[in-house]
């Protein structure tokens, strides 16, 4: 028997049976959630609003617990395959895309959502990560991205946006998105910039003229 053949087939016996370990792992582990988009949707939206009022009783552990709850709702969806948010019609993606709050309104945690806040003359448009957000299955708090919304106007950054992510803070307790976001924009404006504002380039006002 040629030793290098006999190899391979030993590597891919022992790949095809990781790969059935871990199917049989994931069926086990969503056996209970729906299979379907029509039966996961409101399925999702009870679990943001258990995530949402978690997040406001800093409960962590229960927080990261209906994370990865959605996670593999999404998993299953998706056939136990990776990609949940690999593209629009991604599992993820239509969960987020179908559960996400009206613009305007300051969403659930969990929810993805636009909105904006004012911090003294300056307004922000703020656009919240939701459950699936990037950094969601090891920090608590979500990330954001703000946008100026006077582009003629001192802001925070000479570009007219800049991306929050990786917030490190305690856990807070009836804290809402809207709060949370104005607390990081205020904090940033306060250290990095110390208390003043600049002026957004002539480039990037033009760009978004």
């Amino acid at each position: 028997m040629n030793t290098a053949t006999g190899q391979l087939g030993f590597d891919t016996l022992l790949q095809a049976a990781e790969t059935d370990n871990r199917v049989r792992r994931i069926e086990r582990e969503t056996a209970h959630l729906p299979g379907t988009m029509a039966e996961a949707l409101p399925y999702y939206r009870l679990l943001l609003r258990q995530h949402h009022a978690a997040m406001l009783a800093a409960n962590v552990d229960e927080t990261m617990r209906l994370r990865e709850e959605a996670r593999r709702l999404a998993l299953k969806l998706n056939g136990g395959e990776p990609g949940i948010l690999a593209g629009p019609e991604a599992p993820g993606c239509v969960l987020e895309r179908e559960s996400a709050a009206k613009p305007g309104s300051v969403p659930r945690w969990g929810q993805t959502g636009a909105f904006i806040i004012e911090l003294g003359s300056m307004q922000v448009a703020i656009d919240l990560n939701g459950i699936f957000g990037i950094g969601s299955s090891v920090g608590f708090w979500p990330g954001f991205a703000a946008h100026a919304v006077e582009l003629d106007k001192p802001f925070l950054s000479s570009t007219g946006y800049r991306s929050f992510l990786g917030i490190h803070a305690d856990p807070q307790a009836e804290l809402s998105p809207d709060e949370f976001a104005a607390k990081v924009v205020g904090g940033y404006v306060a250290r990095e910039l110390g208390g003043k504002l600049v002026t957004i380039d002539q480039r990037y006002r033009e760009r978004a003229a």
